[in-house]
């Protein structure tokens, strides 16, 4: 049977809205992290059959497949392709699991899998914006369409509406998710102390240490915010942070491992992606794990560490409640509510970290998932070695 083997994993720190990463070129953000995937692996950059990048608002800078541009901008080969990928936040976990899918398929033995974003250039939705003012259109790629109106009506596609409904339906306080979103800032500020992102992140300039993560944050800050939805039990506090970076993973097939001397850090183990209510939106990794689960033969017990996404608190506590984890082996160094959610680059942000903390900790198995716009949930599993 092929495998899929992660060899190499790094990520640029991620920058704050309007931080020290804010000017940087989207294609200069990616061509950061390739430059070191590509020295830190030892192959030769010709070798790569192909470059998939994650990516979503792809106008302005991040036009044009951002996947190839990167790698161009990194002054690599002009022989490698690439291809940009869009399922929204989940776009570069897809990007993983389409690089691991030709390598198991044994039409591809090097592929590279990443992702990026630059949101304080380009505003989440900004495409859609665009796309739809200069028709009259106020309701994005759903106005217009007669089966999505007969399907679901004029209920709003929102995801603050959807975090709330979350919460709502699985009852999680404010105050319980104000706990969860300190401890996320908590976590993330213990792991920049003690270097367990020293060795996965490449600083960019003077951008050495993600940004996002409050020192100063707390529970009385937290109280005193207004929420996003009158008469919401979510805040910004409870949401990822709007953020700026980039990722990316070497994935190589047996035989590129035997010809190029590398050694495998992860073996992907299991993929999948599920889909549910697209108005709700978030919920989809509730589902989605227990199909992959159930796929893999696995249980949670045997998973060491879980990366999930935390797009808001009350996705995250809803997937808790649902699933039965333990909340001590689920995003142990933070999550976007304090290091910032970068859309297009997330994917392969927590993977880097996933395999990372693996090696760190002696763990064996690990698992990510990701809610996604149109209510879909990657999750991946891969085996540390």
């Amino acid at each position: 049977m092929a495998e899929a083997y992660i060899v190499e994993a790094v990520r640029t720190p991620v920058g704050r809205r309007g931080g020290g990463l804010s000017a940087v070129h989207p294609a200069d953000l990616g061509a950061h992290v390739l430059t070191a995937l590509m020295e830190r692996s030892g192959v030769d950059p010709a070798a790569v059959e192909d470059v998939v990048f994650g990516c979503l608002d792809t106008v302005g800078p991040q036009a044009g497949d951002i996947a190839r541009t990167c790698w161009l901008a990194a002054g690599l080969p002009e022989e490698v392709p690439g291809v940009t990928v869009d399922r929204q936040c989940g776009s570069s976990q897809q990007a993983l699991h389409f690089a691991a899918q030709g390598v198991l398929s044994g039409t591809q033995d090097l592929v590279v899998a990443g992702g990026v974003q630059n949101m304080s250039q380009i505003p989440i939705a900004f495409a859609t914006r665009q796309a739809a003012e200069p028709l009259g259109l106020t309701e994005g790629p759903f106005a217009g369409s007669q089966g999505w109106r007969a399907r679901y009506g004029d209920r709003p596609v929102n995801q603050f509406l959807g975090a709330e409904e979350i919460a709502r339906k699985w009852d999680i306080t404010r105050e319980a998710m104000e706990e969860f979103a300190l401890r996320s800032h908590q976590r993330a500020i213990r792991a920049i102390d003690e270097g367990r992102f020293d060795r996965e992140t490449v600083a960019y300039g003077d951008v050495v240490h993600d940004e996002g993560p409050r020192r100063d944050t707390g529970k009385e800050k937290m109280a005193g915010l207004q929420p996003l939805v009158e008469g919401g039990r979510l805040t910004a506090a409870l949401s990822s942070q709007i953020s700026d970076g980039a990722s990316a993973l070497l994935i190589a097939s047996e035989r590129a491992v035997r010809e190029h001397g590398l050694t495998p850090r992860a073996r992907v183990h299991h993929l999948s992606v599920r889909g549910e209510d697209p108005i709700r939106m978030l919920t989809a990794p509730i589902p989605a794990t227990a199909h992959a689960l159930k796929k893999s033969g696995m249980t949670l017990g045997q998973i060491d560490l879980v990366e999930i996404n935390e797009a808001f608190a009350s996705v995250v506590l809803a997937w808790l409640k649902e699933t039965g984890a333990d909340p001590g082996k689920v995003n142990v160094n933070g999550g976007a509510i304090a290091l910032g959610h970068p859309l297009g680059a997330t994917g392969t942000r927590l993977m880097t970290t996933l395999v990372h903390e693996l090696e760190r900790t002696g763990g064996r198995y690990g698992l990510q998932t990701m809610c996604e716009g149109g209510g879909q949930a990657n999750v991946t599993i891969v085996e540390r070695l």
